[in-house]
């Protein structure tokens, strides 16, 4: 296995050999140095005066020509919440903290549920289930698009333009696909271009409206930018909760069926519920890291670090970091403590943490309720993509019976 393979391969192995005592270590395969000790980490999330997130995400001007040109006439495509810096990402963030506080959160919860239980109720006769589509992917695009108010039939096209997006930024696939990709990742931001002008016209009680409000104040028509900039928010929020949500769902399960005698403790004791979800963040994060980019020369726990420097700030190695957690590698849903951070910390800290705590806790309500002897299919590994960053946004495949 090559310096390279390991990274998107077996991340936690290559992070291991990152929290060595010297500090941060430049990668030349990743072209960026590892922050992966959950000290240097957690340092790296707080000081974000010094260290940017203007690289976190990938923007249009980073495609090759031909398939950037598929998106020069669409709506959208400027910065967001989390790869905006200082009182842009304030601007940004304002409207997410109270559309998603615990009230709102709690109030989703009753809906939460029901979807939970819905989609349990098609595959529960059958003895079998592809979680990842029949379940996880379903319920965390179906929440989200609740929330912001989408239609079931604009939540099927987020969905698919959410793939559209991954295979045209992410996958190592021909140039004709990544055009086909980006056309129909337009046509989502067309989606959400109508669904913005909607609620202009008819404003509701839900998340979509309350973005829309706070990014575009007033009520007459939008402008060009004003329609560039909640686009891209909009369809920000939505792949957001959706393309963390469902692996960390999967992950989840696949780690509790993997470890039997919890699932099974988690079956006879609800209350345990809580420390499932934790430790499952913990263990097994979807947003393996994050990208940040040095504003000037930095040190960073003793090591110089240039200006215009790429970091690979790993969240998933320090929530394995021994100095940390005692056992850090064992799966262990009685641990006491906290102290993970698969959803960042400091300013850019998730907004939509609560809300998967409430789907996690849902699902497994549901699934320990209604189907306490599911297991995994004989030799079902839980198939993995192979980015260090989402994890291809899912975990892809995951079979299980019962």
């Amino acid at each position: 296995m090559t310096e390279s393979d390991i990274w998107f391969q077996d991340p936690y192995a290559a992070s291991r050999d990152g929290r060595r005592p010297g500090g941060p270590l430049f990668v030349p395969a990743l072209d960026a140095w590892v922050v992966a000790r959950h000290d240097d980490v957690r340092e790296v999330l707080r000081r974000a005066d010094d260290f940017s997130s203007a690289n976190t995400l990938p923007m249009d001007e980073h495609l090759a020509p031909a398939v950037r040109a598929e998106l020069a006439d669409s709506v959208g495509g400027r910065r967001v919440v989390v790869n905006s810096d200082g009182a842009e990402h304030r601007r940004y963030r304002a409207p997410l903290l109270a559309g998603l506080t615990p009230a709102r959160v709690e109030a989703a919860a009753p809906f939460v549920a029901e979807q939970a239980a819905r989609l349990v109720d098609g595959f529960a006769g059958s003895g079998e289930v592809e979680f990842v589509g029949g379940f996880a992917a379903p319920l965390a695009a179906g929440v989200i698009g609740h929330l912001i108010g989408l239609d079931p039939e604009d939540v099927a096209r987020a969905v698919h333009g959410t793939a559209q997006a991954l295979v045209m930024h992410f996958l190592p696939v021909g140039e004709d696909r990544k055009i086909a990709a980006a056309r129909d990742f337009a046509a989502m931001r067309a989606m959400f271009d109508d669904f913005a002008r909607r609620r202009r016209a008819e404003p509701r009680d839900d998340l979509g409206t309350s973005l829309l409000t706070a990014l575009a104040p007033g009520t007459g028509e939008l402008t060009l930018d004003e329609r560039h900039e909640v686009v891209s928010n909009l369809q920000n929020l939505f792949i957001a909760g959706f393309i963390t949500a469902t692996p960390l769902l999967g992950t989840m399960v696949l780690n509790l069926l993997r470890h039997r005698e919890q699932w099974e403790a988690l079956c006879a004791e609800p209350d345990l519920i809580p420390g499932a979800v934790e430790e499952a963040l913990r263990y097994d994060t979807s947003m393996q890291s994050v990208r940040r980019v040095t504003k000037a020369p930095v040190t960073l726990a003793g090591v110089e670090i240039p200006a215009g420097a790429t970091l690979m700030v790993m969240l998933a190695s320090a929530n394995h970091d021994p100095a940390v957690h005692e056992r850090a590698d064992e799966f262990d849903i009685t641990r006491a403590g906290g102290g993970q951070l698969s959803f960042g910390h400091g300013p850019h800290a998730c907004v939509g943490a609560q809300l998967f705590r409430e789907e996690a806790g849902a699902t497994l309500r549901t699934l320990t309720e209604r189907l306490p002897g599911l297991r995994l299919r004989p030799e079902e590994p839980g198939t993995m993509g192979h980015t260090v960053i989402p994890r291809d946004g899912s975990l892809q495949v995951l079979n299980l019976v019962w």
